[in-house]
Parts: structure tokens; C-alpha cells; sequence
């Protein structure tokens, strides 16, 4: 066995870009063994592409062998090299000398390719300056042959699309590298090479890389570490990174990668971060206290490895509020919303904290084609999308409108920083506010009476369920003041445009009497977990506060349940969305007016009313087909499409 290959085989040391993995999890440690495998397949590949000798080819084959071997080793390798000075954390410059080492070679050429290896890559992500790679200036390759297929061979190892973004920049820094023109990128384009989406730099940011960061130090793994932060916040962090390097030290480099690697976690066996650390980190940022958590940086062979330490009482809540989230109980989620508010880590009251990213993602890759349609109703230029979310609707409203002010709100100041994110780094035209129309109209050049189209996309329902008021939430006042506020905000043939969930009406009898069995319907569970989930329902769920008689039936036995229509179709659309969900969906009432209701109140406004229909979405028998028998086999209306317009003055 070949010692590079011994030494990536038999270790213990993960040395993993997080960044570079969906499954934190799934991460085995042989990781940099396979890279190097790909690298070495890629170049047998490419090998005539590039019209490569047969030194040139063992040359490139040396260098891909022994580029990761500091990444490796044993526990007793390791300590030897640490021993020998070779600095583990700047893993090329390691490993060069321990294939000097090793091997014996002295040949040169193959050492300043190991000891440059990934820097052309690094170049252009703004972690290394273009003088980085001035050994390969003169090298013995006047047109560049070797260096390309060896970055291709590099780049490549981590992805196909990646070397395909990055090729002709890769080549054109190739080619000024080997005439040894190394004029530097300027401070902007490296700040977009570290952080891809951040959109326009603030001065302070731009004048602190220039000041304290670029002059002076290598920045590795920066994008995997802190990207999910704003620039305000990196700022910050930059900041007292820079007071916590001594200048005495002899550090050059600066790795983030304990950062990386301790932000992340697996949630329904994919990677997400760890938002319960994240506001932990934003409150000590923004308030500047050390209490809970503090930026620790250390010293290890030339390089600053950056973290944040936490205390033990905040390492066990994060601990419990992530086993929480799994578990998808509601009386968990109670907890951690109790427990945040307590140290005053949630950044809003709406700030969900767990399952956010679930949250916003579901949102995203929810069915659209009544989505699809609603866009039809919009009329005249400025465009409101009430409760954005996770911006499908502000996508779809672009596409199809591309020249229309369009103008995106939510209540969340944590839902309005990731649209502004996708914004920056979609390249979007739409805008967004944080808004409240339970709070008031939406206000155009400090005015009302400005807007052509509101729409509200399943948004409404939530406004009815989570607005505190004095007689608690669920309060339909809450939605009449919300309604009234946005059509105050519409210029004369302006829209409102509602898509959301509709209420069942409620049969009455001659004699004035609910007719009950015609408000009866009745659920046998095909597993006995239905069951359990229905009790808990029944438990949770505070909605439907109008209804006093429920009639609720249990046959235990049978699996079997019956009640009034409106409390199990509020059911049935809650156990649509499964166990992983129930403690936000337990919290909403998706039906708060009937269809009859909607048309009597936008009358009442002097709204002409243009669509006011109900319907079922397909995918809630679809999906529920498996796990239940409804009797009588007809499930009630889910959602509903209503238009109204805001009519002319008339003389």
C-alpha cells in the first residue's frame, strides 16, 4: 500500500468542507480518500485533452496523490507531524513537507504544486490574494497546460457544475499566473468571492476587509462558516476577530472551519442550520454580551481557528430545543418558544425558531396552480403579495409581470432577511417591508389609495390564528380589520385577491335547528397511529371557538371518530400534513368564512365582487386515500379563489 494512500485509509480525522456534504451525518470520515480517488480517475480522463507527457502526467498524478495527506494520518502520525512543526490546519503547505519528506523528492516543481494546491480555486473565491500562487510565476509550463488540468482535476473532484462556472476565470487566472501578472482582485469582487450573496457591501465592511483582513491574512472555509449571517452581523464578527489576533502572533491564515462545522446539524436526514445557535449568536452580536456565548479564537501553527463557545446552560438548551424539533410535539415547541423568550434570544414574536427552514421550503414547493391562476386577477401596476414566505409568489409574479412594481410583505423580521438574501442572490426585481395590515393600510409615498393589486395567498388564516387580541386569538375581528385595512390601500379599480382555506357552511333546518346529521362526518383510521394523532387533535386544537357543540365520537375498537363538519375537515387537513408539522398546523384554523360570509363582507365594504368560489384541493384525498374511509365519501370544500374590486367614484 502506497504511504499517501495509507495515510487517508487509516485515520481518524474528519476533514470534511460541510459545506460540500447534504447530510451531516453521512459523513464517514473517508471523505478525502474518495476526493482523491476522483481527482485521480478525472485525470486519466482528461490526460489527452491536454496533450500531457508522460512526466507532466506523473507529475500531476504525484501532486493529487499527496495534496491531502495532512488531512490524515493516525493519532500517532498526526502528533509526529505536529512535532516537526508542519502546520496540520494549512493543509497544503503540510502536506508538501511531509511529501518531501516522505519520499524523498526533491524535484521542485512537484513541491510548489502540492504546496499550491487549490489556490487558483481559493483565488477566486477571495480566500487567498493572486500573490498566493506567486511560486507558480516562471514555472516550467509556459502555457499552462499543467496547471489547468491539474485545477480541472481539483475543481472538478468536487463537482462538474462547479468547474463549469468557474472555467474561464480559472483559465484566464492560469494564464496571468504563469507571465507572473499578479495583480490583485479589488476589495468588492473578493467580498463577493467570499460571500456570493450579499448583494451590495456596506462601506464598513468593505473598509474593514481592507484594513484589518486582506493586507494580512488568508480566509479559509469564510463563505461555509458565514453565509447564513448578514453583513451587519459578519461585520461584527470581523471586528472582534480582528481585536482577538494578537499582532505579535506570526498568523497568516485564519480558518473558520470549527465555525462551519459546529453550525450545522441533520433534520429529516438533511443539513440545516442550527437556527438555536444562530440566535444565541445574533443576540451577542447585537447586545454585545458575553453571558451565554462568546467568539473564541485559537492559535495552532500559524492559523486562527475561529468558533463561538457556549456556555454549558446554552450547549444543553440547544441540545434540547434540536431533539424538540424532531419530535414535532407541540408542547416542545411551547418550551422552546418559552424558554428563547426567557434569554431573549427569539429576534421577533413571529420568529418560528424550529422548523423554519421546513417552513419555508414547504412553502416554496407547495402545489401552485391556483397560485398560478390568482396571478390572472392582477390588475394596474403596483403589486402587493401579503405574508411572502418563502417568495414563490413573488417569483411567479415577476415572471409574469416583469415590468409591475412588485412588493413583497411579512410580519417576520427573520422571514424578511432570508427574501432579502434570495433577492440579492437570485438577482431579483421585487422588493420587500415588513407589513401588518391588522396594524393598518399599506402606506405607497407615505400615502394610502396607491395599490392596484393585494393579494393574499393563503396568508389570512394565519392572521386569524396567531393575532393576539384581548379576547384571545381566533378573533374574526382580526380579519375584517386586516381586509378593511388592505382595501383602504387600493387605488379605485384596484383588486384584492384572496386564495386560502373556506369554512363549511352549516345546514340549518326549517326550524331554524343545526341539521345535525346533514353536519355530521365520520373517520375510520386504517392505522391505529390516526387514532392517537386525533386525541392529541382534540387536545391542541383551540380553533373554532363558534362552535360550541362539537359531537364527538370515539369508537375505539373501530378506529372510528365522528363529529361536526367543521372540526373534522379542520382535522383532516391538519393529518394531511403528518406528525413533522402538527405543532404549527394544530395552531391554525384554515376555514374562518364561508363563501357567503366573504361575498356579505366585501359588499358591506362597497367592493364589487368579481370570483367567490370553493373548492377541494386534489391532494388531500389523494394523500389521505392510504389512511382513512370518510363517511359519507364526499370530503367538504378545502380552499377558496375571491376577487373583489374597488369600484370608480361615480359623479
Amino acid at each position: 500500500m502506497e504511504k499517501w494512500y495509507k495515510y487517508l485509509y487509516y485515520t481518524e480525522n474528519v476533514a470534511v468542507n460541510i459545506e460540500r456534504v447534504d447530510v451531516v451525518e453521512a459523513i464517514t470520515g473517508r471523505e478525502t480518500l474518495d476526493y482523491v480517488l476522483r481527482t485521480l480517475k478525472l485525470l486519466d480522463e482528461i490526460r489527452g485533452d491536454y496533450n500531457l507527457t508522460d512526466r507532466e502526467y506523473e507529475i500531476i498524478r504525484t501532486v493529487l496523490q499527496w495534496s491531502e495527506v495532512a488531512k490524515g494520518g493516525t493519532v500517532e502520525d498526526r502528533a509526529n507531524w505536529l512535532k516537526k512543526g508542519y502546520p496540520l490546519n494549512i493543509h497544503n503547505i503540510a502536506s508538501a513537507e511531509i511529501y518531501r519528506e516522505e519520499t524523498g523528492d526533491s524535484d521542485e516543481l512537484t513541491y510548489i504544486l502540492i504546496k499550491t494546491h487549490g489556490m487558483i480555486g481559493q483565488c477566486l473565491r477571495g480566500e487567498v490574494p493572486v500573490a498566493g500562487n506567486a511560486e507558480l510565476a516562471g514555472m516550467t509550463d509556459p502555457d499552462g497546460r499543467m496547471l489547468q488540468a491539474l485545477n480541472e482535476c481539483i475543481i472538478r473532484g468536487v463537482s462538474d457544475s462547479l468547474w463549469e462556472r468557474v472555467y474561464d476565470r480559472a483559465v484566464e487566472l492560469i494564464k496571468r499566473v504563469i507571465k507572473g501578472d499578479l495583480y490583485e482582485f479589488d476589495s468588492i469582487t473578493r467580498i463577493h468571492g467570499l460571500l456570493p450573496g450579499i448583494g451590495d457591501v456596506p462601506e464598513k465592511l468593505i473598509s474593514l476587509f481592507e484594513t484589518e483582513f486582506f493586507p494580512k491574512y488568508e480566509l479559509w472555509y469564510f463563505e461555509a462558516a458565514l453565509s447564513d449571517f448578514s453583513a451587519e452581523q459578519i461585520t461584527e464578527i470581523l471586528k472582534e476577530l480582528s481585536e482577538k489576533i494578537p499582532s505579535r502572533n506570526n498568523i497568516k491564515y485564519i480558518s473558520f472551519k470549527p465555525l462551519a462545522d459546529s453550525l450545522y446539524y441533520d433534520y429529516e436526514n438533511k443539513k440545516h442550520i442550527n437556527v438555536y445557535k444562530k440566535r444565541i449568536i445574533e443576540k451577542y452580536l447585537r447586545d454585545n454580551s458575553t453571558e451565554n456565548v462568546e467568539l473564541s479564537v485559537e492559535m495552532s501553527g500559524g492559523a486562527a481557528l475561529v468558533d463561538f463557545k457556549f456556555t454549558k446552560v446554552c450547549e444543553k438548551l440547544i441540545e434540547f430545543c434540536v431533539e424538540a424539533e424532531r419530535s414535532g410535539l407541540l408542547t416542545f415547541e411551547k418550551s422552546i418558544t418559552v424558554l428563547y423568550d426567557m434569554f431573549g434570544f427569539r429576534r421577533d414574536e413571529f420568529d418560528r425558531l424550529n422548523n423554519e427552514d421546513k417552513y419555508l421550503d414547504t412553502m416554496n414547493a407547495s402545489e401552485n396552480s391556483t397560485k398560478n391562476s390568482i396571478i390572472d386577477y392582477v390588475v394596474g401596476n403596483t403589486v402587493v403579495d401579503v405574508g411572502s414566505g418563502g417568495g414563490v409568489l413573488l417569483d411567479l409574479l415577476e415572471d409574469k409581470y416583469p415590468d409591475k412594481n412588485i412588493i413583497g410583505t411579512d410580519i417576520s423580521e427573520n422571514v424578511i432577511d432570508v427574501l432579502n438574501k434570495k433577492k440579492k442572490s437570485e438577482g431579483h426585481k421585487w422588493n420587500v417591508k415588513r407589513h401588518n395590515f391588522v396594524d393598518g393600510p399599506f402606506l405607497v409615498e407615505g400615502r394610502t389609495g396607491k395599490i392596484n393589486s393585494i393579494i393574499f395567498s393563503s396568508i389570512i388564516h394565519e392572521i386569524f390564528s396567531y393575532t393576539e387580541t384581548a379576547e384571545g386569538r381566533f378573533n374574526i375581528d382580526t380579519v375584517k380589520t386586516a381586509l378593511k385595512n388592505a382595501y383602504e390601500s387600493l387605488r379605485p379599480g384596484g383588486r384584492i385577491i384572496i386564495r386560502d382555506g373556506v369554512k363549511t357552511p352549516v345546514p340549518i333546518k326549517e326550524n331554524g335547528e343545526i341539521d345535525t346529521p346533514a353536519d355530521t362526518l365520520a373517520v375510520t383510521f386504517l392505522e391505529k397511529s390516526g387514532m392517537d394523532f386525533f386525541k392529541n387533535y382534540m387536545k391542541d386544537f383551540e380553533g373554532l371557538p363558534d362552535i360550541q357543540d362539537r359531537r364527538i365520537l370515539i369508537d375505539e375498537e373501530e378506529c372510528r371518530v365522528e363529529g361536526c363538519t367543521n372540526f373534522i375537515r379542520e382535522f383532516l387537513y391538519t393529518y394531511t400534513w403528518g406528525q413533522e408539522s402538527y405543532s404549527h398546523e394544530v395552531q391554525e384554523q384554515f376555514g374562518y368564512f364561508t363563501i357567503e360570509e366573504y361575498e356579505e363582507f366585501f359588499k358591506s365594504l362597497g367592493a364589487r365582487v368579481i370570483r367567490a368560489d370553493a373548492f377541494l384541493e386534489p391532494g388531500y384525498p389523494e394523500h389521505l386515500k392510504s389512511k382513512i374511509v370518510l363517511e359519507p365519501d364526499k370530503y367538504p370544500d378545502s380552499n377558496c379563489i375571491v376577487v373583489v374590486e374597488k369600484p370608480y367614484l361615480v359623479a
